[in-house]
């Protein structure tokens, strides 16, 4: 078991790095699709 650890360690490192940056992207893509949203509103005059 000791001689796979560093194997483990870098195999948990590269699907975390995979979770961050999936969620990173998530985010980013909704932000874009929320600021198209409110300039079509702004558009349409609804604003507040």
């Amino acid at each position: 078991m000791r001689a796979d650890f560093p194997v483990f360690r870098r195999l948990w490192a590269r699907r975390g790095g995979w979770l961050v940056l999936l969620w990173t992207g998530s985010v980013l893509a909704l932000a874009i699709v929320a600021t198209i949203f409110r300039m079509l509103l702004s558009f349409a005059g609804m604003t507040t």
